[in-house]
């Protein structure tokens, strides 16, 4: 399984928590993947075509949850195993694909469709968290990333400079240093300095994938002969990132199951940074919380939190 393949996967399988967001990727995915037909009657017909699984039952996903709808799903291809299938999902009822263009901006208030050939309506990813989940659908839709341990890669490929354009532009407003270049009708957003990659990944939220790149910088940086030190120093760091995970996902829980407010002060200003820098040392958290508190009494408030959580596990 490749490194991009298994992001994806990741990637597919996490849901936002607020609608907003779940149609910014939605939008995403549409932008990239949809084609819309109106009929001689003025009544609307929503394809949603991908040759990955993966984008297909993240569309669906997305469909169910935030309109309860069940596209028509049907997969076409040869008998060739090496010859790519083609995985369709359509939206045949009218006023389900007015629902959803509607939600999505694709379809104005005064009715006229959007064309899908521009760029996604801006009001859809006014807000950080809805361009996170923006380029999430986007990487899913139309992505990849080269194997890091031959090298750094990261690339969104778009049918036009201007859809190109509205996703470099959101990698920016993340301080990504991204840029643009045409490769034959496409135009491809890329990355390829491996902190940009890294910061993508934990913006994108597929902390696991970021963990395993990060697990391969530092083998990679490693030249010569591997001393005791640096064994020392890599386990360090892999146990560091594997416990900002697990911190992630115990406060990704507790939202879920009876949402952070319900927390003390303390415990929710804590759960609120950790959420906003996942990769950042205990110490330099501390530094964030008011009024500061040491390296020991953040870890303190992280170990009630998985307190917390632990009686949350069904």
């Amino acid at each position: 399984m490749s490194f991009s393949f298994s992001a994806k996967e990741e990637l597919e399988k996490h849901m936002s928590n607020a609608r907003h967001c779940r149609l910014a990727e939605l939008a995403a995915i549409i932008s990239a993947c949809g084609r819309v037909s109106v009929r001689l009657d003025g009544r609307l017909f929503l394809v949603i075509q991908s040759e990955s699984p993966m984008v297909a039952r993240k569309a669906g996903m997305l469909l169910n949850c935030i309109f309860h709808l069940q596209p028509d799903v049907s997969v076409m291809g040869s008998g060739d195993w090496k010859k790519s299938r083609v995985y369709t999902l359509a939206l045949r009822h009218h006023e389900d694909v007015s629902r959803v263009l509607q939600a999505t901006k694709f379809l104005q208030e005064n009715g006229v469709l959007r064309d899908l050939e521009l760029p996604v309506d801006n009001r859809v990813i006014q807000s950080a968290c809805c361009r996170r989940a923006f380029l999430r659908g986007a990487f899913l839709s139309s992505g990849s990333i080269s194997n890091p341990q031959k090298s750094y890669h990261f690339e969104i490929v778009c049918a036009n400079a201007g859809k190109a354009g509205q996703i470099q532009k959101a990698m920016i407003s993340f301080d990504i240093d991204a840029k643009i270049v045409q490769r034959k009708k496409y135009h491809v957003v890329y990355v390829k300095e491996s902190d940009g990659i890294v910061d993508l990944l934990n913006i994108m939220e597929a902390h696991v994938s970021l963990m395993e790149l990060e697990n391969i910088r530092i083998l990679r940086g490693i030249s010569g002969s591997v001393n005791r030190k640096v064994n020392c120093e890599t386990a360090n760091l892999n146990k560091t990132v594997s416990a900002a995970v697990e911190q992630v996902r115990d406060i990704r829980l507790i939202e879920e199951k009876q949402g952070l407010d319900s927390l003390p002060d303390n415990l929710r200003e804590m759960a609120y940074i950790r959420l906003e820098y996942p990769d950042m040392p205990l110490k330099d958290l501390g530094n964030l919380l008011s009024p500061p508190v040491g390296k020991s009494g953040v870890n303190h408030r992280l170990r009630k939190l998985k307190a917390i959580a632990e009686t949350l596990h069904d």
